[in-house]
This record gives C-alpha cells, sequence and structure tokens, in this order.
C-alpha cells in the first residue's frame, strides 16, 4: 500500500505542477511579455 500511494504522491505531483507551468505560459504569453519590441519601430 505504501508503494502505491508514493507512486500516486509523484504522479499528482507532477500533475500540478504540469498545470502550474502551462497556466504560467499561457500567463505571460497572454501579456505579450515573451515579444519585444522591434529595434526599428522606435525611429
Amino acid at each position: 500500500m505504501g508503494k502505491h500511494r508514493k507512486l500516486y504522491m509523484f504522479l499528482g505531483q507532477t500533475v500540478l505542477y504540469f498545470v502550474i507551468l502551462l497556466g504560467l505560459l499561457y500567463f505571460f504569453s497572454y501579456l505579450g511579455q515573451s515579444q519585444g519590441t522591434f529595434i526599428y519601430n522606435e525611429f
């Protein structure tokens, strides 16, 4: 029973961290933080 609990905890944490990572990627792509200004647009 202990081995199954450790496996479920590991899988649960992995899924949780994956969802958090996807949420952060979506959030920053929505804000446009990854898109820098093009140098020639400033002139």
